[in-house]
């Protein structure tokens, strides 16, 4: 008598998405005097690893899910951005450009970050961590940015927090102002790799290239408030052309969503006439520093975005408390 169950088509197993993933797509081990990468598209959202590589350049332009580099010595890395954390561990005499949500050092030493991360950047156990801001383009970036999920005008690049602090000593620094990017990170000389079209002028950088937490050069900032529409990007990247352009210094930038709470507290008096614009998305906020800060964008927006709505300093004399207002009010916002 056959088997009452016989005659029934055997099920088959699930297939899931991560089942036709090689992991050595996703993984540089044990290379020494190479120069590999992926090139956009070829990451797409996923886990990458990189560990045991020695004397190699590499750059991965795509971006990825979270990134680990482990036991890594006098490397060159690119990463594109990284929807979650970047983490370096026993690694030493490396330089790197990255852009991330979270980033992590521990047991390093004498590692140079050109660094976009949303969050505060944190070092543990390591000696001789420099850090400047992100300066990278080529075409895809912008939407890698997008898929990434990160704002390219939240960078906390120079906010570092070192968890193993040593009395009268400084386990980090920053790296000089006018430190050329590609002097640290050069671009790739593979053919292959040579294809995505790199520049790394401040200028053309994706993310707005800020002073952060350098002393200031002047006792006079300015904050510019761009509400959500249509052109808002695009008028932000402009009044930071012009700004720095007549001479003014870009010090920090944030994106972020205000209530109608916030925005009694941030701009006073003049609330009421922005609540209405708050329902449309999150605010594009920007700090300059420089003697007539408050003047010259003053001119610049009448000029140039006449018709645009935008929060300026009325003055130098209220203008640092609008900034700090608005600053303090948005990292607490993005929990940093």
């Amino acid at each position: 008598m056959g088997c009452f169950f016989s005659n029934r088509r055997k099920e088959r197993p699930k297939q899931y998405s991560w089942d036709h993933v090689d992991p050595k797509d996703y993984m540089f081990s044990g290379l020494k005097d190479e120069t590999v990468g992926r090139l956009p598209g070829q990451v797409a959202g996923q886990q990458f690893l990189i560990q045991d590589c020695e004397n190699c350049n590499i750059y991965i332009f795509d971006h990825s899910a979270t990134i680990t580099i482990d036991d890594c010595t006098n490397c060159v890395i690119f990463l594109g951005p990284v929807k979650g954390s970047v983490f370096f561990r026993n690694c030493r005499d490396c330089k790197c450009t990255l852009a991330c949500q979270q980033f992590r050092v521990r047991d390093c030493r004498k590692l140079e970050v050109f660094l976009c991360c949303a969050t505060q950047p944190i070092i543990e156990s390591s000696t001789n961590i420099k850090f400047g801001c992100f300066q990278w383009y080529y075409p895809e970036l912008a939407f890698q940015f997008k898929d990434a999920g990160l704002s390219i005008f939240n960078n906390t690049w120079s906010n570092v927090h070192d968890f193993t602090p040593v009395s009268g000593e400084l386990n980090w620094s920053l790296l000089p102002e006018d430190a050329v990017v590609q002097d640290h990170v050069p671009l790739p000389t593979t053919e292959e790799l040579k294809a995505v079209r790199v520049a790394t002028e401040a200028n053309r950088s994706i993310v707005p290239v800020s002073r952060g937490q350098r002393p200031k050069s002047s006792d006079e900032s300015c904050l510019v408030v761009l509400f959500a529409g249509d052109y808002t990007i695009a008028n932000a990247r402009k009044l930071i052309d012009e700004m720095v352009g007549k001479g003014f210094f870009l010090v920090q930038t944030k994106e972020v969503s205000m209530k109608a709470e916030d925005a009694q507290r941030v701009f006073g008096e003049k609330a009421p006439d922005f609540l209405p614009l708050l329902n449309k998305g999150p605010v594009i906020a920007l700090e300059f520093n420089g003697d007539g800060a408050v003047e010259g964008c003053q001119l610049i927006v009448n000029e140039i975005f006449n018709g645009t709505k935008m929060f300026v300093s009325e003055s130098k004399e209220t203008a640092s408390g609008d900034v700090d207002s608005f600053y303090n009010f948005a990292d607490i916002q993005m929990g940093i």
